[in-house]
């Protein structure tokens, strides 16, 4: 099975007060394991870049402006991800700001139901817990000494190694029982017989025995 696993990193948080996207990166698994195929670009969002959203990211209206714009890039992010499963932390997040792009791009929108998250299987698994992606890579022993700031690629193969093992770790895709026998026979089931759990009249006698050579035992003082 192929998913995409993808984040998103712009300039604030409602796209409705006219923030934009500025950053897009997504890995590819195929069977839960990560195949080596990653899509990233960074946006110009034509717009300045908050203090604030700089803090998180680094990305600077310097850096991002002459970047490609994001009817320039969509194409490509589209015909990556093809028909698979989105996979976002906090994927409500990352799917308005996308179809809030192709909408105003003037493109059909990716359908809700396309995009698993991991915040809420993360919250069914762990309740009670912090859900962030560095409290999740530290539970699952994911090194996180790259992560300095909030990056869109990184932050996708690190959200690749945590869904990984809230899925069940790399044993899910294993298939012990179709496993053959070493000389290919057929394995046979075999079904002991009940073991009687009362004692033998041999096995009692030597009980009382045991017990009659007993000096001086506790139940009798």
């Amino acid at each position: 099975m192929r998913e995409i696993v993808w984040d998103t990193e712009t300039t604030g948080i409602m796209p409705g007060d006219g923030h934009r996207i500025v950053e897009i990166g997504a890995v590819e698994l195929v069977g839960r394991t990560m195949t080596g195929r990653t899509f990233h670009t960074y946006i110009d969002p034509q717009r300045p870049m908050p203090k604030d959203a700089e803090r998180v990211h680094g990305l600077s209206s310097e850096f991002l402006t002459g970047q490609p714009v994001f009817e320039q890039v969509i194409d490509g992010f589209l015909e990556f991800i093809g028909d698979a499963p989105l996979i976002a932390h906090n994927a409500a997040f990352d799917m308005e700001f996308l179809n809030w792009e192709l909408k105003r791009a003037g493109m059909p929108i990716v359908p809700m139901s396309r995009a698993i998250d991991t915040l809420e299987i993360s919250r069914k698994a762990h309740p009670g817990a912090k859900h962030t992606l560095d409290a999740l890579c530290t539970r699952y022993g994911i090194d996180l000494s790259a992560r300095t700031k909030h990056g869109a690629l990184l932050d996708a193969e690190l959200l690749a190694r945590v869904y990984i093992e809230l899925t069940g770790g790399r044993q899910i895709g294993f298939d012990l029982a179709s496993a053959p026998a070493a000389d290919d026979t057929p394995y046979e089931r075999v079904s002991l017989a009940a073991r009687a759990h009362h004692a033998s009249q041999e096995e009692l006698a030597r009980h009382a025995a045991f017990v009659a050579g007993l000096d001086d035992p506790l139940w009798l003082s």
